[in-house]
């Protein structure tokens, strides 16, 4: 199979396995104990209101019928409603969602660059004083739970020195509005404004392999790039176009990303005030992977630094630098990469604790406290997004990986 091939099968296997998900979901939720209806109530309700609120919410029909009622909905573009407040579960995850993205990439951003880093040096150094030191290291931050590490940053740096806040995502009255030209929407649906937009963009990708593969073109370089080229443009455009015919005048860009939306706006003020508030968690969040990255590049670089073309290279006179992250790095960098695309994957649904202890509004925290409701739609909405990002981080890591070794380009 060429890898062309199967990154059009990764594509149309997503749709089934956001079903597995949801089905697994489903009946895991309803199997465990604990009523939605009660629990909103307290138990302070006649029989009748609780019989009417099941009817309200679908839990009077038989355990298919919901299950096909709910599937239906989301072709629909319809998460449901909160079991709880009866608001959109599409908007409540799109509004607590980018929290835990801008979380997720700067935690990745950081836990990249002294991960390889070290990992790196440890590798030049191996088994001296300065490889042993950096091995503890790694070994000590990733044994550290992340809550109690974030803990004693926030008594060090919140508390002691008063440089950063301790908690929060941005200051009372300083939400970065973005780009703001008047854009004023009238539809609050997720699918329309967000997930559409995605599938749009897969759909065009999947397209223009299918054809590039009808004309028996090799899969290298320039497909990569057509390939994102087509998913930036198709993602966009779908946006575009959903925005324009659910707005009324003007236009109004916010990405919910505090760092870029600041930017946008032009207020550099706000940007350093959000990176102030985004520094504390993102360090804990991202020291604690490090240490998973630290192991891998060094035992990796290791096993590289011995091969014959490393050799060569020292032996042509070049730079130590230049050999060690022009080419070692290079071929030593494909298994790191992987556990990156994986650990970031993981992250934008694992960092409930950092964000409970630095009170981040994210869609951890979101997702936990519909779990201890039992709000099955909104646990259910979670999940597809989580597997729609999952399934795109995992088809961007297959298509890094045709640009960075040679040998998959079939």
């Amino acid at each position: 199979m060429t890898l062309r091939t199967y990154v059009i099968t990764r594509i149309l296997l997503t749709i089934p396995m956001i079903l597995i998900l949801l089905t697994t979901v489903f009946i895991v939720m309803r199997v465990l104990p604990g009523d939605p209806v009660q629990m909103h109530f307290e138990k302070m309700a006649t029989p009748a209101t609780i019989e009417a609120m099941r009817v309200q919410l679908g839990l009077n029909k038989p355990l298919w019928a919901q299950y096909f009622d709910y599937v239906f909905g989301l072709f629909r573009g319809d998460l449901g409603k909160s079991m709880q407040d009866y608001s959109s579960v599409g908007q409540q995850i799109f509004s607590a969602f980018p929290a835990t993205l801008e979380l997720a990439i700067c935690a990745m951003l950081i836990a990249g660059i002294i991960g390889i880093f070290l990992g790196v040096e440890a590798s030049k150094s191996y088994n001296k004083p300065k490889d042993h030191v950096i091995r503890v290291f790694g070994i000590v931050t990733y044994a550290i739970p992340v809550f109690f590490l974030g803990m004693i940053l926030q008594l060090v740096f919140g508390v002691w020195l008063r440089w950063l806040p301790t908690g929060g995502r941005v200051a009372p009255g300083m939400n970065p509005r973005g780009l703001n030209l008047a854009l004023n929407a009238n539809s609050n649906s997720f699918v329309a404004y967000f997930v559409a937009p995605l599938l749009v963009g897969l759909l065009l990708v999947s397209v223009y392999l299918t054809a590039a593969k009808a004309k028996h073109k090799k899969f290298g370089r320039r497909a990569i790039l057509f390939s994102l080229a087509f998913f930036a443009a198709g993602s966009l455009l779908s946006g575009v176009i959903s925005w324009y015919s659910m707005s009324s005048g003007g236009i109004h860009v916010s990405t919910g990303l505090f760092t870029v939306d600041s930017l946008l706006e032009g207020n550099i003020f706000k940007f350093g005030t959000t990176i102030k508030y985004l520094l504390l968690p993102s360090l804990a969040l991202g020291l604690v992977l490090c240490g998973v990255f630290i192991r891998l590049t060094r035992s990796n670089m290791f096993d590289t630094m011995r091969l014959d073309f490393v050799t060569a290279a020292k032996a042509r006179g070049l730079k130590d630098r230049n050999v060690t992250y022009g080419y070692a790095f290079r071929n030593a960098f494909l298994p790191i990469l992987t556990m990156m695309g994986l650990e970031f994957a993981l992250l934008l649904g694992g960092a409930v604790l950092t964000e409970t202890t630095f009170s981040w509004p994210g869609l951890g925290r979101y997702l936990v406290d519909r779990i201890n409701f039992r709000d099955y739609t909104a646990i259910q909405g979670a999940v597809v997004v989580f597997g729609l990002f999952v399934s795109i981080v995992s088809l961007v890591v297959d298509l890094l990986y045709a640009y960075l070794d040679p040998r998959i380009r079939l």
